[in-house]
């Protein structure tokens, strides 16, 4: 389930997606598969090439994408969500959501 995050960014994120874009939409999460993780970035891309090979250059195993029509998407969780959103410069996301690893 997703909280702190509002309609807008969602579908933003969506359109982004549909487009072939690489995009990235991190919100609180809650899943008692894992009971260490607060929150989670999903980083879509309707292109599902694409997606694979940005998580191949990224050092993550592309059979973890949800290959969910129509939004494809692999889910970063603790330290490499950081590294990731760092490496995007993505720096309000980190902040928003307190992942500067204080």
């Amino acid at each position: 389930m997703a909280f702190g995050i509002n309609r807008a960014e969602l579908n933003a994120w969506k359109e982004a997606v549909s487009r072939g874009e690489t995009a990235f939409l991190t919100h609180y999460w809650h899943d008692p598969r894992f009971p260490d993780f607060r929150t989670v970035t999903k980083v879509g891309n309707s292109d599902f090439e694409r997606l694979v090979a940005w998580c191949v250059s990224n050092g993550l195993n592309p059979k973890y994408i949800h290959n969910r029509s129509p939004f494809p998407h692999f889910d970063l969780m603790g330290w490499k969500q950081r590294e990731i959103l760092l490496k995007e410069k993505l720096f309000d996301q980190i902040e928003r959501f307190r992942l500067n690893g204080e």
